[in-house]
């Protein structure tokens, strides 16, 4: 089996995510990558919309929930926040799906919980009803390794059959949240397990040039490829990715060693179609 490499980004803040999404869009169609975009809907609201119409609009990107306010939608030990409300949760996940859908006139398949959960929804079934019931076929909220540390390690796909939606995928993060890595907005010392789960994984320190921030991805890229796991995803910001690299080196220097190491690139709902593929076919065997 070939591994994917699926670029995913968390896109989330007004002003600086549009302003490094028109960098990276010119780069993925220079090099013809695909990418999923999860997006928080308020971006779509005001004088943003049309931009992020034009730029993401393309047939090769996919447009995914990322909420419409970006709140944490259940308590986050890690990083001590409590969940709003119920009623606010609803709002959330239903109105960014129908946003999505008019603004980009297609379906909304994927949802991306903000910040992410260790488990990522399987510890709070009613959420994972809900967003199987909005319609939603796959989510993507597992985003941190075992008792909220980093990195993530290599998990892979998996349904939540035993909360009652078989058909509603998990398809979990990799590796690092990159502004955690470059010390945007979080220390990375209370998140990392001992002993870890990659012991000959050794970041010692902040990463301080895009060559470095590659080098910490490559481990993981290469990991994939030499387990044959199905996919790979980084945990990407656009706002942290533009403040970091305005020109995104690091970006093309991935895509570049991605191809070169024989890697599809692909995007989650190529990556749900395939598992519906495979589901229809196991059953008719």
């Amino acid at each position: 089996m070939k591994t994917t490499f699926i670029p995913a980004y968390d896109t989330e803040c007004a002003g600086r995510c549009l302003e490094a999404c028109r960098t990276i869009v010119p780069l993925h169609r220079e090099l013809g990558v695909p990418a999923t975009f999860f997006l928080v809907t308020k971006l779509l609201e005001g004088a943003e919309r049309k931009p992020y119409q034009e730029l993401l609009g393309q047939p090769d990107f996919e447009v995914g929930s990322h909420t419409v306010t970006h709140p944490l939608l259940r308590d986050h030990p890690a990083l001590n926040g409590k969940g709003v409300a119920w009623e606010r949760v609803v709002d959330e996940v239903t109105r960014s799906k129908a946003t999505i859908e008019d603004a980009f006139g297609r379906a909304c398949e994927g949802f991306r919980s903000p910040c992410g959960f260790d488990d990522g929804l399987a510890g709070a079934p009613e959420l994972v009803e809900l967003v199987a019931r909005t319609g939603y076929t796959y989510s993507s909220c597992l985003g941190w390794g075992p008792l909220y540390t980093l990195p993530v390690p290599l998990y892979q796909a998996r349904t939540y059959a035993e909360l009652g939606q078989p058909d509603l995928w998990e398809f979990p993060l990799h590796g690092w949240h990159e502004n955690v890595l470059k010390g945007h907005n979080a220390t990375p010392a209370r998140f990392l397990l001992w002993p870890p789960v990659y012991p000959e994984h050794h970041v010692p320190g902040y990463v301080k040039t895009p060559e470095e921030e590659f080098e910490v991805l490559r481990f993981f890229i290469d990991k994939a490829l030499e387990q044959e796991l199905e996919y790979v995803t980084p945990i990407w910001h656009p706002w942290s990715l533009g403040k970091f690299d305005p020109e995104m080196k690091m970006l093309r220097m991935t895509f570049e060693y991605v191809r070169s190491r024989g890697c599809a690139f692909g995007t989650f709902r190529e990556l749900r179609a395939r598992r519906a593929k495979s589901s229809v076919a196991a059953a008719a065997d």
